[in-house]
């Protein structure tokens, strides 16, 4: 990965940013773009659109990062051993993602719950597996899935649930152009599947404001 400098806009805000990128990987996505907007019409060389492939190289680069992480090793790097039973939930974890088909975002929260068979996990590492999928392209229903596998394989706990809801910009932008529509996918393992008062305890704590 080589370091890149910091933009020209950057500069002109008053501030250095310093980020790491590919440099053969912008390039290439670079070359890409310019043709793109070639194709639909514009004039890449205008004053405007001058970086414009080179930072939506970055910018892809950056949203699409999930792939150099192992997101279980997120949680094994933070496995306690701990004699506690009950449910853990981590509830209200933001999420962005690009979607598969029409590379286009989609948006919104992630519940996450487990209940620990001898190990827990460091809070923050919840919301870090969520991103490390995320930051991919993906499908709601897929990300889902994946999230609740990696929780359930490397914790090996009682019983996994996860529930999400998100906005999809390829219905709001385009298509049927449906603005305020919400997609919910939902996940469970052990208990969570088997026993239906263990599940309607956690969907109500996702929906309760306790805070």
């Amino acid at each position: 990965m080589g370091n890149d400098k910091y933009d020209h806009d950057d500069e002109v805000l008053g501030y250095h940013k310093t980020d790491n990128y590919d440099a053969k990987k912008i390039a290439s996505i670079s070359s890409v773009y310019k043709d793109i907007l070639s194709g639909i019409g514009e004039n890449p060389e205008r004053e405007g659109l001058i970086k414009t492939p080179e930072r939506v190289a970055k910018a892809l680069q950056y949203l699409t990062h999930g792939y150099d992480i192992d997101p279980a090793e997120i949680l094994r790097s933070a496995m306690f051993e701990e004699d506690y039973n009950q449910m853990v939930v981590v509830k209200d974890i933001e999420v962005y993602s690009m979607c598969e088909h029409h590379m286009l975002p989609f948006f919104g929260k992630v519940h996450v719950a487990y209940i620990p068979n001898g190990h827990i996990v460091g809070l923050s590492k919840i919301p870090r597996v969520v991103d490390a999928f995320a930051r991919r392209l993906q499908v709601q229903e897929r990300l889902t899935n994946e999230i609740r596998d990696c929780i359930n394989e490397t914790l090996n706990p009682v019983g996994v649930a996860v529930v999400m809801e998100c906005k999809h910009m390829c219905m709001a932008m385009r298509g049927v152009q449906k603005q305020n529509s919400v997609t919910t996918t939902s996940a469970f393992t052990g208990l969570f599947m088997s026993n239906e008062k263990t599940r309607a305890e956690f969907l109500r704590l996702i929906t309760a404001k306790l805070h």
